[in-house]
């Protein structure tokens, strides 16, 4: 088992590190898939998700999704005959990127090739040059915004972009009776992103939002903790629904509408950057009624007992949330495999071939590491199948398709799963 020490238990972060330690690699990305001649030296994984800030809450999750990842692959043999090694690092969020940029520092001077996250969009935005300067691979599990498509080489993700999430979540809202919709929205990448999207599947629908739209300049920033204003003016535009697009601050805008009267039951929606079980932090039945949507299929139980077992005995603590926790894994599979069809362990091998193990060139089917192992010793092409269902990687580095889970709140304030529908990436 992997143990690790979080920036709660004492993280040290290098504020300077000399970046000649990591080997930069060309950024052209055009190699053929399957080239070789890269390093050998054993695979490390670093990590940047959110330990502290106002996503902190997706972090256990996303945690135990890589650290069992790497647990399952040192059992099946490593990648390259080595165990693959592991170095934990924070994210921080957008309210100071100071957090993330010096864990990409920090990592980088550790020689990692390979980085699982950002859980933000936005923090993403503010580290990924860093990392392709210095050739090492960025996947994020949690990642939805499209200004991140295509972003470079050096930039990959397990979760859907915002043009599969924002039409789900406004065919919910639709399919509910509602077409007033008022936004209350984080001004950064991620919520003004999906806010945009959902905006634009709401208006072909024939509804229109009242409150929050794209050039209204009604945006919060992120961090913000007084809502009275924005509430008052978004309930005088009598909305028949509110959808909320944003992250830890979601607990003090349900504060305010509560004390301004709104009715939560049937009206009020959620997305993947606020869908948490708040339990005791309202009053029982304040959020029952609302629901959400969030990118990802849904972890079965077998794959949720491993999560919570393995969380347990690195953690100290209970896995509650599963939040990208299977994208986190698939995550690091997906480099794991990609490191081996390339023979090398280097960020640039990895990059070249990670669409391809993806499916991005059809191939065996394969469903765990082990399976596609075996398939690539054999020669043959692999499509990973992984835990969150999403499909090959596109030119863009993006799913081209993937699962958009539904989940609706009980009275005591936790989210429960209720169906889930497949959305496409149009080309």
């Amino acid at each position: 088992m992997i143990r690790r020490t979080t920036a709660a238990k004492g993280i040290a972060l290098a504020a300077v590190l000399s970046l000649g330690l990591a080997a930069c690699a060309s950024s052209d990305g055009g190699g053929d898939e399957g080239e070789g001649g890269g390093s050998t030296e054993p695979l490390k994984i670093g990590t940047i998700l959110p330990v502290t800030g106002t996503l902190a809450f997706l972090g256990p999750p996303e945690i135990a999704g890589v650290g069992l990842a790497i647990d399952d692959i040192n059992a099946a043999g490593g990648v390259l005959g080595n165990d693959v090694g592991v170095e934990w690092g924070d994210s921080g969020d957008s309210t100071d990127l100071n957090v993330a940029k010096s864990t990409a520092t920090d990592l980088i001077g550790k020689g990692v090739s390979v980085v699982i996250g950002a859980a933000s969009s936005a923090v993403s935005l503010g580290v990924v040059d860093q990392f392709e300067e210095a050739g090492v691979m960025q996947i994020s599990p949690a990642n939805t915004a499209a200004d991140l498509s295509g972003y470079g080489d050096f930039f990959a993700r397990t979760a859907p972009p915002d043009t599969v999430q924002g039409p789900a979540h406004a065919d919910l809202i639709m399919g509910d009776g509602h077409c007033k919709v008022g936004f209350l929205v984080q001004n950064e990448a991620y919520g003004n992103g999906l806010r945009d999207y959902v905006q634009e599947a709401l208006e072909a629908g024939g509804c229109e939002a009242v409150y929050g739209g794209n050039g209204e300049g009604h945006e919060f920033a992120p961090g913000e903790t007084n809502f009275g204003a924005q509430v008052t003016d978004l309930l005088a535009q009598k909305p028949d629904a509110i959808s909320i697009i944003a992250f830890e601050e979601t607990t003090a805008i349900v504060n305010e509408l509560v004390s301004q009267g709104w009715k939560f039951d049937g009206t009020t929606y959620f997305v993947d950057g606020n869908l948490s079980n708040y339990g005791d932090d309202f009053d029982k039945g304040t959020l029952e009624g609302v629901q959400g949507t969030l990118p990802g299929a849904q972890a079965d139980e077998a794959f949720r007992e491993q999560l919570k077992t393995w969380y347990t005995e690195n953690e100290s603590g209970e896995l509650n949330d599963f939040s990208y926790s299977a994208e986190s894994y698939d995550a690091v599979v997906l480099a794991a495999l990609a490191a081996i069809k390339g023979n090398g362990t280097d960020g640039e091998t990895i990059s070249k071939n990670l669409r391809a193990v993806s499916g991005a060139d059809g191939g065996t089917e394969v469903t765990t590491f082990e399976e596609g192992v075996k398939a690539l010793e054999a020669g043959d092409d692999i499509n990973y199948v992984g835990k969150s269902g999403i499909g090959p990687l596109n030119e863009s580095n993006d799913p081209t398709s993937a699962f958009i889970g539904i989940y609706k709140y009980g009275a005591d304030n936790t989210y429960t799963y209720q169906r889930q529908i497949e959305g496409k990436i149009e080309e």
